[in-house]
């Protein structure tokens, strides 16, 4: 290791934060200052720092965080131009059981396929997976944001040095363990307009240091009241979130077409929506007229923009000098959440079949002659309350290791991490028995159906006519009684033991190291869901499956001469079963011509293993399908049911090139990247399915082939591709006045390809598009953000402005969502430069979105791109900040 190359540390930090001047970027423009030495994520050789390593790395200090007014690590992505579609806004639509968590998306290749880290130790997945089925680690359940030191990003694939899941890059956090003394921060932050949501967050941590001892705990309680679409509407309404099935609803005679509800639609709060030319006509031998048609819901006002969230999290670790050049240290970490959004008062009823109203139902204004009819409905719509959806999480997650020299420069690293995640989620919907029963008189906790007489005593029924608004109200009782809770019970472990030695041959730096992983997940229903008796949410079938990897992998660093350094690496990894083993290398170099420029390159293989889940999970989610037969409405998709699949892991290859320049106040890093990721794992699509076939075995419909679609079956395959490119720019200018230091900045990515290769879909060109219709992320074609800061003792100023480019809304034909540009703004008092005795208290005002602008409209279900865009106006934030 050539300690003169540490000049150099700045040049490669490339993060879209880093270009904010902090307490410690102001050292580093002194050239008299001394840089500390700091090992970087990527590489498992002891001493080898970021001067030194080819890959682009992104530090992301904890004066960072502070600086673009971050409450949780979402705020922090969301800034992130290297990330798309990360699923961190609440959206009820596509993001069933994951509301309240948050993940990276980095290059939109996935939210599973970015390692995330913890002191550079894996960290267990969210009990709680996607829509489609996709585990990912919840990083708001990592560690209290006080307690973080940095976060170091390694943009290129990194599968040989860690393993799977580095297809896109590693994201580190990385703890403060050697702080000393006491600090503790408040902050709170508030909407101006539109809504009275908030966040409350308040942190502290304790260090203490002896001889042989360090110990450092962080604790931080996080408040967020929710921001409904009620207070913020930003769909349209009666259009984007409507549905057919309302309530007032219609009705089926058999035989004939559906009908708008005679008893009222409209003076109740739906929308008639006539079908057939809409003209009026009266029922044989009953002279009542009626209209063919739907009786539409707007459902929009019901859902969160954000949720209802408490969080409480905390931090500990101990590092034990044993003698010897020998450590021993221990971290601990524990989550507490319960997150609710909202959802409609009830779901649609789907079941038609069990919607039979028999001619004896009190408010069934059909003559008899007719017969029974079917509800087409809800049983509860226009005038009912949001019915609330909770989870309630918690994460611990263990951690101990000992290291220190064996002999010489040759060091040992040995550790034993366990991590365990759990999720219990309640949602309320319509029992399919129950309503049955209740439309047939037999409603009612006290009534028994085989003894009991249709509406007499305890016996109820339900009325599903607009007369149950009026003259023939449903009773709480019957209500309570079709009404049920589905409760899914998750869990997610994961054990790790890894062992790295590493040192010295010559000037070769060596690392060699094992590694063992258990994975464990589990989902238990209620009894309603194990038997498909819900009538929306159908249900879910209880599971467990384990499993087991095992890798071994090496790591060479090689100076080449004065200016020219080569790494290698290379990692078996051995799963067994279908999934089988695979071997992947990464090479790269770097080379420093002058004292001015790197230059930098790097190519890698890398994989990712199917999730336990992808291996056998039966996932349903609730999703808006469009039928080719007529309409639009939400069905459930179910995963077929497997045993084990037969899915390997995805591969990927990544190739980086890139460049560092630092003189005179100036910093630029540039990188070009490419990365062509094949065998992806995806849930099918399930609107390519209906659309191939709607008639088909797969799609699962009321009354036969004609009726409303139920269920679409899907199943987990290696099916896809995505080849993708780009270029990142981030450029810096340190300006020092005798008032203090004035840095413009920029920092930017543009997306030249994401092409995606789809089986259902075909070859899709996803650069600038929503890809809404298959299996790739929202990708915007260019992202920045820039501006510039001033610092100095005493006061620290900043100014940003923030820009994602359109794209083409691929589920509404083409139609263009607007680009997003947004501005910020901070400033920070240093009290300590103006009061004696106030070292380390700071007080700091902020906006976000300083001119309140709306994210671009989009003709969807909530009425934005929710992975892509923050749904919240203008904010505005304090936060004071003391330490002792």
């Amino acid at each position: 290791m050539r300690h003169g190359y540490l000049k150099y540390a700045t040049a490669l930090t490339a993060g879209c934060l880093t270009m904010a001047i902090s307490s410690a970027a102001i050292a580093q423009t002194d050239s008299n200052a001394e840089i500390e030495e700091v090992v970087v994520t990527g590489s498992y050789i002891k001493g080898k720092t970021q001067s030194s390593s080819p890959s682009p790395i992104s530090v992301i200090g904890a004066n960072n965080l502070s600086e673009i007014g971050a409450s949780t690590v979402a705020d922090l992505v969301q800034t992130l131009t290297i990330n798309n579609g990360a699923q961190n806004n609440p959206d009820a639509f596509t993001q069933g059981s994951t509301t309240g968590t948050s993940n990276f998306n980095l290059r939109g290749l996935g939210v599973s396929s970015t390692l995330v880290l913890m002191n550079g130790r894996r960290q267990v997945t969210s009990a709680n997976v996607t829509n489609d089925g996709i585990a990912f680690v919840d990083t708001s359940a990592l560690v209290p944001q006080i307690a973080t030191q940095r976060i170091e990003i390694v943009k290129d694939g990194a599968a040989a040095i860690y393993g799977t899941d580095a297809v896109a890059g590693v994201v580190n956090f990385i703890t403060d363990d050697t702080f000393e003394g006491f600090e503790v921060n408040a902050k709170y932050q508030t909407l101006t307009d539109q809504g009275s949501q908030s966040d409350t967050l308040i942190e502290g941590k304790f260090g203490w240091a002896g001889e042989t001892t360090n110990i450092m705990v962080a604790g931080s309680y996080f408040n967020r009241t929710p921001l409904t679409t009620a207070e913020r509407r930003l769909s349209r309404r009666g259009q984007d979130d409507t549905s057919s099935l309302g309530n007032p609803g219609a009705f089926f005679l058999f035989g004939a077409l559906p009908v708008i509800d005679p008893t009222g639609c409209d003076a109740q709060g739906g929308f008639s929506t006539p079908i057939g030319g809409g003209a009026q006509t009266t029922l044989d031998n009953a002279g009542l007229p009626f209209t063919a048609g739907f009786c539409r819901f707007d459902f929009g006002d019901f859902f969160n923009l954000v949720p209802d969230e408490e969080r409480i999290q905390a931090f500990g670790v101990i590092t034990q000098e044993l003698g010897g050049d020998h450590v021993f240290r221990a971290e601990v970490s524990y989550a507490d959440q319960t997150v609710e959004r909202g959802n409609s008062p009830t779901f649609p009823f789907l079941q038609l079949s069990s919607a039979v109203v028999p001619t004896n139902n009190p408010g069934n204004i059909f003559p008899a002659a007719v017969g029974p009819v079917l509800f087409f409905g809800r049983a509860i719509g226009n005038g009912g309350d949001v019915s609330p959806q909770t989870t309630d999480r918690d994460t611990l997650r263990l951690s101990a290791s000992v290291d220190g020299t064996l002999s010489g420069d040759w060091t040992y690293d040995v550790a034993v991490t366990h991590g365990v995640s759990n999720a219990l989620l309640r949602t309320e919907d319509t029992v399919t028995a129950n309503f049955s029963a209740a439309l047939r008189g037999f409603g009612g906790a006290g009534c028994d159906a085989s003894t009991g007489t249709a509406g007499v005593g305890p016996c109820e029924f339900y009325n599903p006519f607009a007369t149950s608004f009026s003259t023939i109200p449903n009773s709480q009782s019957v209500l309570d009684f079709v009404i049920g809770t589905q409760v899914t019970d998750s869990k997610s472990e994961l054990t790790v033991v890894d062992a790295v030695i590493s040192g010295t041959a010559g000037d070769i730096g060596l690392a060699l190291g094992v590694q063992y992983r258990d994975e464990t997940f589990s989902q238990d229903f209620d009894p309603i869901s194990e038997a498909d008796g819900f009538a929306f949410l159908i249900g879910g079938q209880d599971f467990s499956r384990s499993r087991d990897a095992k890798a071994i992998f090496a790591e060479m660093f090689v100076p080449l001469g004065d200016t020219l350094d080569f790494s290698a690496a290379v990692r078996y990894e051995d799963y067994g079963g279908n999934i089988g083993d695979t071997l992947d290398p990464k090479f790269s170099l770097l080379w420093r011509p002058t004292d001015e420029w790197s230059l930098r390159g790097s190519y890698s293989t890398s994989f990712r293993a199917p999730s336990v889940f992808q291996e056998a999970g039966v996932n349903t989610s609730l999703n808006q399908v469009t039928d080719p037969l007529g309409g639009t409405a939400f069905a459930a998709v179910r995963s077929l049911p497997a045993a084990g699949r037969d899915i390997g892991p995805e591969q990927g290859k990544a190739l980086n090139f890139g460049a560092s320049y630092q003189s005179a106040g100036w910093e630029l890093d540039i990188d070009y990247w490419h990365y062509d990721f094949s065998n992806v794992i995806i849930q099918e699509n399930f609107q390519a399915i209906v659309n191939a076939d709607p008639q088909g075995d797969r799609v699962i419909r009321a009354n036969g082939d004609t009726g409303n679609i139920l269920i679409v079956l899907v199943d987990f395959v290696n099916a896809s591709s995505v080849t993708t490119n780009g270029l990142d720019v981030n450029l810096r200018y340190n300006i020092d006045t005798d008032y203090g230091i004035i840095q413009p900045f920029f920092e930017g990515t543009r997306v030249f390809n994401y092409d995606i290769d789809d089986p259902q879909g075909g070859e899709i060109e996803g650069a600038g598009s929503r890809n809404f219709s298959n299996f790739g992320s929202p990708t915007a074609e260019t992202r920045f953000n820039t501006g510039i800061a001033f610092t100095n003792s005493v006061h620290d100023a900043r100014f940003y402005v923030r820009h994602i480019s359109s794209l083409t809304d691929d589920e509404n034909q083409g139609q263009r969502i607007g680009a997003f540009t947004t501005v910020d703004a901070q400033y920070t008092l240093n009290l300590g430069g103006v009061i004696d005795g106030a070292d380390g208290t700071s007080l700091q005002i902020g906006v976000i979105n300083a001119f309140d602008k709306t994210p671009p409209q989009v003709f969807t279900n909530g009425g934005f791109e929710s992975r892509t865009h923050d749904p919240r106006g203008r904010s505005v934030y304090a936060r004071i900040s003391a330490r002792f």
